[in-house]
């Protein structure tokens, strides 16, 4: 057994080792456990640990400061010492850091840091277990099968910095991700959820959901590409927003290469975006989306930079009122645009002001109307216009007047998020979902459904 094996002590040991003119160390300790399964049977079940080790040196020169980055996993005490060394070196070894600041410091202590980390395991789901299997059999008894995986993940991060920061942080994770298909295979449904500790999943109601929709798809209807009045569930918006959101840097945008440029120089802080009451926001105190409320960064980029590691978080709007009001920026970047300081968080909220859920605004549907399940394979064409393309999957069903009557073909899409935003005539309910596409890397969002009157279907897709 290692001399020193807790978080906390990896971290004060990896501190004490540094002989740079800063260091900040990032312990995060990760243990998960997930289900498998296909054909309404229970395939495989699984659980892991591990431990990565994150060493950001920083060093003063006649030119300014640089930094080095050194991440390894399953680190022991014996290596400490390389790991840090390493990171020193890489330091040593590079130009000044652009980024560069003042380490973050004066914020308060963690009462919890000196604990052991949080876990998770098989006993996440005691309760969803069986009611799983009660699905199963009644997907059975309803010819359909049942295909997917459900996954949980806790991250218990402890950051520590050379000027006194302390912080830590325990972060739960849960997905789920279910299909239902024919048994012949020619119709899917998938609905996803995202949970932080699965006691508000019901599998019931998942599959109840499922089977309507391959009940719908039992008519097919065959359309062609053009522009349709489109409703998009709040995984698909969520898909869309969190692109924009990734790419809504400040200094991108003051530097003229973003949809958020303004025309002749700056940024589109200010303008209205839409004429819906939007807000577009991230809060770490988000009930239910809870996030790291200080600054986690592993590297440096547009949302974050490593030298503001522990910075506190505070709630922001994005877009209020339909009005863009901040961009993401470091600290680094908020002087060089003169914007708030604003980095990025691990949560996205869209709230519209609207009261319907997505059944409520298919009946409140009149004339024809393309109901989407959900969207994958999105790729970004045109930053200046924030242009992105990708398909639509696992069902997209016609709607006349209020009644869907069948599924159709799916299609390959061409559209802008921020266009999208100005164009949508309602906004339904806020409901926490699953992005489907972006689900692996950003799972905690609420979005409402969106009534676009006129989405692009550029072409039509031969996929599922």
């Amino acid at each position: 057994m290692s001399r020193v094996s807790k978080p906390y002590e990896i971290v004060e040991r990896a501190l004490e080792l540094s002989t740079a003119d800063g260091c900040v160390v990032i312990a995060d300790e990760n243990s998960s456990a997930n289900l498998r399964w296909a054909g309404n049977t229970l395939t495989t079940n699984g659980m892991t640990r591990g431990r990565t080790l994150t060493v950001i040196a920083t060093v003063d020169g006649a030119e300014g400061t640089a930094s080095g980055v050194v991440s390894r996993s399953a680190v022991t005490a014996d290596d400490l010492e390389p790991l840090v060394r390493a990171a020193e070196a890489a330091a040593r070894g590079a130009g000044p850091a652009e980024d560069a600041q003042p380490l973050v410091s004066g914020v308060p202590v963690s009462a919890d840091f000196t604990e052991p980390p949080a876990e998770t395991g098989s006993d996440v789901f005691a309760a969803f277990a069986p009611a799983l299997g009660d699905a199963f059999a009644r997907a059975r008894s309803g010819g359909r099968e049942l295909y997917g995986f459900a996954n949980h993940e806790m991250t218990s991060t402890y950051l520590g910095s050379s000027t006194g920061v302390r912080l830590r942080h325990d972060q739960p994770n849960g997905t789920l991700e279910l299909n239902a298909k024919s048994p012949d295979r020619t119709r899917s449904a998938w609905a996803g959820r995202a949970t932080r500790d699965f006691e508000d999943v019901d599998p019931a109601a998942l599959d109840a959901e499922l089977a309507r929709r391959l009940g719908w798809a039992e008519r097919r209807i065959d359309l062609p590409a053009g522009r349709y009045e489109t409703l998009l569930p709040p995984t698909a918006v969520a898909d869309l927003l969190i692109y924009q959101y990734w790419s809504a840097s400040a200094r991108d945008a003051a530097e003229g290469r973003t949809v958020f440029s303004r025309p002749g120089g700056g940024t589109r802080v200010g303008e209205t975006l839409s004429e819906l009451p939007l807000t577009l926001r991230s809060d770490p105190y988000a009930p239910g989306l809870e996030s790291a409320p200080f600054l986690i960064a592993h590297a440096s980029g547009d949302g974050g930079s490593v030298f503001d590691n522990g910075l506190p978080l505070a709630p922001t709007d994005w877009i209020a009122g339909g009005k863009l009001q901040r961009l993401t920026t470091t600290r680094h970047s908020a002087g060089l645009t003169g914007l708030p300081v604003a980095p990025a968080m691990d949560n996205l909220v869209l709230d519209g002001g609207g009261d319907r859920s997505l059944e409520e605004m298919v009946a409140a549907t009149t004339g024809r109307a393309l109901l989407l399940t959900c969207l994958w394979y999105i790729r970004e064409v045109d930053p200046a216009t924030l242009l992105l393309t990708g398909l639509t999957r696992d069902g997209v069903y016609l709607v006349e007047d209020g009644e869907v009557l069948g599924e159709v073909n799916n299609f390959r899409f061409n559209e802008s998020p921020v266009g999208l935003l100005s164009r949508a005539s309602e906004a339904g309910r806020t409901e926490r979902t699953l992005p489907r596409e972006w689900g692996d890397y950003f799972t905690r969002a609420a979005m409402p459904a969106l009534r676009i009157p006129d989405f692009h279907m550029s072409s039509v897709s031969r996929g599922v």
